[in-house]
């Protein structure tokens, strides 16, 4: 672990918060190059009705517009929880050098728990993997988040 990956998980954290404040479930990203913050994102899959607005995506796509590019060599993505399949191969496709992520995600999980695309050796670009950072925060915000709709549903059905 880097000396910064607290800091820049934090800031994945608080945009995990704004998706929550959304009723989106709450996962956030940042990338960051240089030491500087390129993007920041949060899901979106409710609000769009498009199952493509998952944050780390959502960050890809504005970091290649702030850069200019669509190939993010020299960049870290922080993320609340582990990328999907869908996300890892869009990190792959698009040069992403760091992941560093905090909740493992056992139903979906690609960058290590389920299978690591991120690392597949045959594709041409691999990325190096952080996992567990701020782990307990992370996960602590998903578990609240699915309590609190099971709540609601089962209060509504009761009604």
């Amino acid at each position: 672990m880097q000396k910064d990956d607290l800091y820049y998980m934090r800031e994945a954290l608080v945009q995990a918060d704004e998706a929550e404040r959304l009723g989106e479930v709450p996962i956030g990203a940042v990338i960051v190059k240089d030491g500087v913050v390129v993007a920041k994102a949060y899901n979106l899959r409710e609000i769009n009705q498009q199952a493509i607005a998952h944050a780390e995506l959502l960050a890809i796509e504005k970091a290649c517009k702030a850069l200019g590019t669509w190939r993010l060599t020299g960049c870290t993505l922080y993320v609340t929880l582990e990328p999907c399949p869908m996300c890892a191969g869009a990190i792959v496709q698009s040069r992403i050098e760091r992941v560093v992520y905090g909740a493992t995600d056992p139903k979906a999980g690609c960058a290590g728990t389920l299978m690591n695309l991120l690392n597949e050796e045959r594709f041409n670009h691999q990325t190096i993997v952080e996992s567990g950072v701020l782990e307990e925060e992370c996960s602590q915000r998903l578990t609240a988040f699915f309590r609190k709709l099971r709540e609601r549903k089962k209060r509504g059905s009761d009604t």
